[in-house]
């Protein structure tokens, strides 16, 4: 996909792997509309892209009302995105036992529905138009799973089933779609979540954490080069293909290795 001239919408674009996406995307010449909950903090991310910053909106990706007026006002004002990012998404690594209900709801409802509504608002007008592209960011919970991250990995699994089934929903046409998988990534996530870095499973940690631009960079290169799948960084590609080879054993080191609860 040729970038330039197009007009991208990113989820989550507040900060994070969503905000540097943006800032990437601008650079490659597109014009990017930014949706995040925090108005404040999507005007800074704009200020920093000039006159790339075709819109900023502020709202409740897991709200479908809210989604749907806010694709009403952005389709009527800049016509359907070329390009859809779905990044937005939230949630602590718990037990089961630690989580509770809301916090469950809440950790599907984001990324999950966040990336089913913005999708289902903005699908119609791709189809009509006959072209476009969407992206949903999940993590490598989508693939492995360790102890102390139960519901997070949950909601990561939900992300991959439906870009799988939105695949096939759009074959045929000409509008694709991307799973783009990451590593840990250096960023205000485990600031917000404190206790979730301990959690990563000893065997995860031989991968070094990437920045938000190296994400970022990843996704877009993606997106260009038309990829369904996109694993970053590129070690960790290494071990998507140990677990396709050897997917027991992989299992085995994720959980032998991963948290444990504190005995009594």
């Amino acid at each position: 996909m040729d970038l330039r001239g197009k007009k991208a919408l990113v989820t989550g674009a507040s900060g994070g792997i969503g905000a540097a996406t943006a800032r990437e995307l601008a650079r490659r010449g597109a014009r990017v509309l930014l949706l995040a909950r925090r108005r404040e903090e999507l005007e800074r991310v704009a200020a920093g892209l000039g006159d790339r910053a075709a819109a900023v909106h502020a709202a409740d990706l897991t709200d479908p009302d809210a989604v749907a007026r806010v694709a009403s006002r952005i389709t009527a004002d800049l016509g359907t995105p070329d390009l859809i990012v779905n990044n937005a998404g939230a949630g602590q690594w718990k037990f089961v036992e630690e989580t509770s209900p809301a916090e469950a709801v809440a950790m599907m409802a984001a990324p999950y529905f966040a990336a089913f509504f913005v999708t289902q608002a903005f699908l119609p007008g791709m189809l009509a138009r006959g072209s476009g592209h969407i992206v949903n960011v999940s993590s490598t919970a989508s693939r492995f799973v360790w102890p102390g991250a139960t519901a997070y990995t949950a909601a990561r699994w939900a992300v991959r089933g439906f870009t799988e089934a939105l695949r096939a929903d759009l074959a045929g046409t000409r509008i694709g779609v991307t799973l783009f998988e990451a590593g840990a990534v250096a960023s205000s996530y485990w600031d917000h979540n404190p206790g979730s870095r301990e959690r990563l499973p000893r065997i995860a940690r031989l991968v070094p954490p990437m920045t938000p631009d190296e994400a970022a960079v990843a996704l877009v290169r993606g997106v260009e080069r038309g990829r369904r799948l996109v694993v970053a960084p590129g070690l960790m590609r290494l071990i998507y293909l140990q677990h396709r080879l050897f997917p027991e054993l992989v299992q085995w080191l994720m959980v032998r290795t991963g948290h444990r609860r504190l005995r009594p």
